[in-house]
């Protein structure tokens, strides 16, 4: 063990990507907080008669509140992430670990068990602050700290029955698979991607939440009718108990194949009319219609096997660890398989502050997409007026911005604001309209 170099050029690059991340996030915070003190009450044309300054109110408070829990949070994990990486403690607990277990597999699964743990402590009381102070105060939780305390222990098995097995087929790859783990780890990820698309709906949200058919009715009727105009074969329509946890709202398609169901929480079917529903799920089906999931899968599919391949030529590197007060084994100029775990490590660890910047592209073809699933749902209802109205009520029942600021947006939107989708969807249907 040596100690850590702060001239070695994979520190130099963490350490400006760690600046990065803590001043455009800090900055882009502020900017968001401090639009709400200039605007955060103004009701837009779209919004009169919908919204009043009592709501708004009410959001900004929501918010504000939030933001205040966001930043001794943020500063505290930007921090205890640095300093767990910059003081050595990971070539110590590494060399501890590996020498009570002979067994790279358990060392190295041990190792990442034990790397977590810091991060979730610190994020701990927040959680419950959030949950049961923020969330709480504004109405928004029904949560006990029973449920609260079940649903960590599920997660907590459901990730480590997924998990283990994966890391320790991730490892034996690493070590056996020489220079071709990168395009089987990958191989991996995908396949495992495409199981849990069809293992999470049938039985690990079921863990969770009690899932029931939608009962006989109106909106039965409806969806079904919608179902069919749109040529989409699914399993069934659900309602979620969602309401046992929190009040807040959504809709959303899961699974793959025969198994893909359309869930909508209870809370979401008690707040909107029959009408905003089947307008609210003709926008998912507009992203089954435009092959969204299939593009964004065409897209990551090549990514994720680049991005491993780089990770590959990286890993080989002994300045990766030696930067960090490792003392990797080296043969022939490169870094050994047995490391070359350790290796992913510390380059997620190294590049993990620019993804602020890579999510920047990401947010913009998400957006890109809900305007077409938005223009779609326009075509099939006959109207944008449903879509519009079941969108404010989602917006404004969440405690939702109505105008972020576009440079926030930029950053952290994956669906367009409120008044953005408004004016989208009216433009839509009048184009339908002359074009009729």
């Amino acid at each position: 063990m040596q100690s850590v170099q702060f001239s070695n050029i994979f520190v130099m690059v963490y350490l400006a990507g760690t600046a990065l991340h803590l001043c455009l996030n800090w900055w882009l915070e502020y900017i968001s907080w401090r639009n709400r003190q200039l605007h955060g009450t103004e009701i837009p044309q779209e919004l009169a008669g919908f919204v009043d300054e009592q709501l708004l109110i009410k959001t900004c408070g929501y918010k504000n509140a939030r933001y205040a829990v966001w930043k001794p949070q943020f500063v505290l994990g930007v921090i205890l992430d640095a300093g767990l990486l910059l003081s050595g403690v990971y070539p110590r607990l590494f060399l501890f670990i590996t020498g009570l277990c002979p067994s790279l597999y358990v060392a190295m699964l041990l190792f990442f068990a034990v790397e977590s743990l810091p991060g979730a402590l610190l994020s701990l009381p927040f959680d419950l602050y959030e949950e049961f102070g923020i969330e709480k105060r504004f109405g928004f939780s029904t949560m006990t700290l029973k449920l609260w305390i079940i649903d960590e222990l599920k997660g907590l098995v459901v990730s480590a029955v997924l998990g283990i097995p994966l890391g320790a087929l991730m490892i034996w790859l690493i070590l056996h698979a020489s220079g071709w783990w990168w395009l089987l780890i990958g191989t991996v990820f995908m396949a495992f991607s495409l199981i849990m698309s069809v293992v999470y709906p049938l039985w690990i949200a079921p863990l969770f939440n009690k899932f029931s058919a939608l009962e006989e009715g109106e909106l039965k009727e409806r969806l079904s009718l919608l179902l069919d105009k749109a040529g989409f074969a699914a399993k069934g329509v659900y309602v979620m108990d969602a309401s046992k946890r929190s009040r807040h709202s959504n809709a959303y398609f899961t699974g793959f194949g025969k198994s893909k169901r359309i869930v909508l929480y209870d809370t979401l079917v008690s707040q909107l009319t029959p009408s905003e529903i089947e307008a609210v799920l003709a926008h998912e089906l507009g992203h089954y219609k435009h092959h969204h999931i299939i593009k964004r899968m065409c897209v990551m599919i090549p990514l994720v096997f680049a991005s491993l391949f780089i990770a590959w030529c990286i890993v080989k590197l002994p300045l990766l660890y030696t930067g960090f007060g490792f003392v990797p084994a080296v043969q022939n100029g490169s870094v050994i398989p047995y490391w070359q775990a350790m290796g992913l490590f510390l380059e997620s660890s190294v590049f993990s502050g620019y993804s602020v910047l890579t999510g920047v592209v990401g947010n913009y073809f998400s957006r890109r997409d809900e305007f077409q699933a938005d223009a779609y749902a326009v075509r099939l209802c006959g109207g944008a007026e449903p879509l519009v109205t079941g969108l404010i009520k989602l917006n404004t029942e969440n405690l939702s911005e109505i105008t972020p600021p576009a440079v926030y947006c930029l950053f952290h939107y994956n669906h367009p604001p409120l008044l953005e989708r408004i004016r989208a969807a009216r433009a839509a249907a009048d184009t339908t309209s002359h074009a009729r």
